[in-house]
C-alpha cells in the first residue's frame, strides 16, 4: 500500500473509521527524516491493513502545530481514533515492526473502556 500525503483538508477523513493510522511528521530538509523514509515505506508495503501517512511539516505548519510537533521525524499511531503512540525520532526497522505488532495486539475495547473510566473521573 502506498503512503498517503496528509494535509489539513484530508486529515480528519483519514483518521475516521476503525483503521490503524501511522503518521510520520517530516520535512524535506531533515536528514533523519530522509533516512527513515525507506523504513516507513517498507513497512507500508508489508502492512496493507494499516494506513501509512506523512505530514510535510513545512507545507502543513498549522497541522503540525496543532499536534505540538517540536522535532522531526515524529511518529504518531492512531487506532480507532485513539492516539496510542507519539514520539520523536526515527525508528530502526525492527523497532518499527515491534511497535506495529504491539499496536495490533491491543484490546481496543479495553482501551476505550479505560478512556471512558478516566473521563468519568474528571
Amino acid at each position: 500500500m502506498s503512503v498517503k500525503e496528509l494535509n489539513k483538508e484530508n486529515f480528519a477523513d483519514v483518521l475516521t473509521g476503525d483503521n490503524t493510522v501511522i503518521i510520520d511528521f517530516w520535512a524535506p530538509w531533515c536528514g533523519p527524516c530522509r533516512q527513515f523514509a525507506p523504513t516507513f515505506e517498507a513497512a507500508a508495503e508489508k502492512h496493507s491493513d494499516i494506513v501509512f501517512a506523512k505530514v510535510n511539516t513545512e507545507e502543513e505548519q498549522e497541522l503540525a502545530a496543532s499536534f505540538n510537533i517540536r522535532s522531526i521525524p515524529t511518529l504518531m499511531i492512531f487506532r480507532e481514533k485513539v492516539m496510542l503512540y507519539n514520539q520523536a525520532g526515527a525508528l530502526p526497522p525492527a523497532a518499527l515492526e515491534e511497535l506495529i505488532g504491539k499496536v495490533k495486539a491491543l484490546d481496543m475495547a479495553q482501551v476505550h473502556a479505560d478512556i471512558a473510566a478516566q473521563n468519568k473521573g474528571n
